[in-house]
């Protein structure tokens, strides 16, 4: 039972980690725990990606988790059947082998989801057509942990440490985690670069999709000197992120960072199977100025084979595909986001958890929509999923193959009998073609 990440050191390989509830400073814990219960949070919280990423059972949302569990010795976690269960004691299981050679090869593209590096290499074993959602999220929060505004004003912000002690803290912190970089800025490239690079690596010569940072104001104010940057907003989920920050001048210079990892990474490293993908872009004006943008820092699209993709989860980006279709290459339907849009629901309320389903109808019309405009067009755009839905409900991936989707990202988990099952449509004739 762990109240606060402070507690880190008392909290040892293999064990479940019991909390309220996560948030970035915890991924330390979570990479070595057994399993994980939460009090708080729903199926798009930090916890439950997280620990998606990490394959490690969790349990999130059980209200008096804490509490039930305070006096408990060993627990067993069975998340195998869509709905997390808690036993007490340790239960014996079994494991269940499937020969990959007889995996069979679907027309649909079958992709994995990936956020943390250091697991690229493991997950890039399994069957795949690469990935389709790379988050520099978890990137900039495991390797770098610094906001990159505090890295491109560091001269500025040691000129002010000597009268603000919270400055001189913010200086001290970077000081101690960029000890080895004279250039405060190529520690943020370099590390950036570092993290893509494994990614790319690990699921060469197959397409990496890489989305640009989509953290909120709230989750880059907790990175180091994040709150000397970020405005407070009532509803981060809606406010200030993806597309809108990258023409900012005030966010601007961070983004031609990202712009210059991944120059890093395709030209100096030769992983051209690198792409990236905008995420809550609003309008098509807003997307042409991203992409003019990135021009300015010297990422071209479409040059050295590079396209840009746009994640699809705001409504004007279906009302408005056959648009958006003339700025990018393609397609990602983020299905969370999409969802809390349609049907007006913060993703992050547990209050209203059980009314934001993927399933709703409102939301399975605009993914048909989306699908059928992309491919209209001329030349027709490819249209991939890397939301949570096809994950979590097999119904859902079904009727994505029936749609004519070109792709779906899945957590690791899922990939191979979701392969299995798509295949399997396809041979039935139930996929559009």
């Amino acid at each position: 039972m762990i109240a606060h990440s402070s507690e880190i050191d008392t909290f040892r390989e293999g064990e479940v980690l019991v909390t309220d509830m996560t948030d970035p400073d915890w991924e330390p814990i979570m990479k070595i725990a057994g399993a994980i219960v939460t009090n708080q949070g729903g199926r798009t919280c930090h916890a439950a990606i997280v620990s998606r990423e990490l394959g490690v059972p969790c349990v999130i949302g059980t209200g008096t988790g804490t509490r039930a569990l305070a006096r408990t010795d060993a627990v067993t976690i069975d998340c195998s059947e869509g709905r997390g269960k808690v036993y007490e004691g340790i239960l014996r299981y079994r494991v269940d082998e499937v020969a990959l050679k007889n995996v069979p090869r679907p027309r649909t593209r079958i992709m994995i989801n990936v956020g943390i590096p250091d697991e690229a290499f493991i997950k890039g074993q399994i069957p795949n057509d690469g990935v389709g959602l790379a988050r520099e999220e978890f990137i900039i929060n495991s390797y770098i942990g610094i906001h990159p505004m505090a890295l491109i004003e560091y001269d500025r912000l040691k000129e002010r440490a000597t009268g603000d002690p919270r400055i001189a803290r913010v200086v001290r912190a970077i000081d101690k985690r960029t000890e080895a970089y004279e250039d405060k800025r190529q520690f943020y490239v370099d590390n950036l670069a570092m993290g893509i690079a494994k990614i790319g690596a690990g699921f060469f010569p197959n397409d990496v999709i890489v989305r640009f940072s989509d953290f909120k104001t709230n989750e880059y104010a907790n990175l180091v000197g994040g709150y000397l940057y970020e405005p407070v907003e009532s509803n981060p989920m809606i406010g200030w992120r993806g597309a809108s920050r990258y023409y900012d001048e005030r966010f601007k210079p961070a983004f031609g960072m990202e712009c210059d990892a991944i120059k890093l990474v395709r030209n100096d490293m030769g992983l051209v199977n690198v792409k990236v993908m905008v995420p809550f872009c609003r309008t098509p004006r807003e997307g042409r100025k991203v992409i003019e943008v990135m021009r300015e820092f010297g990422l071209v699209q479409g040059e050295n084979g590079l396209e840009v993709y746009m994640m699809c989860e705001v409504p004007s980006n279906v009302t408005l595909a056959d648009e958006f279709a003339d700025v990018f290459d393609g397609f990602s339907i983020g299905s969370n986001d999409l969802t809390q849009l349609m049907l007006g629901i913060d993703r992050d309320s547990e209050t209203l958890s059980k009314i934001s389903d993927e399933r709703d109808e409102s939301v399975m019309r605009v993914v048909k929509k989306t699908i059928d405009f992309a491919h209209s067009h001329k030349p027709p755009r490819k249209v991939g999923i890397c939301g949570q839905a096809p994950s979590d409900f097999p119904e859902f991936a079904e009727y994505l193959v029936q749609c004519g989707i070109d792709s779906m990202s899945l957590n690791s988990d899922v990939v191979l009998r979701t392969r299995i099952r798509v295949a399997d449509l396809e041979m039935l004739g139930l996929a559009d073609s």
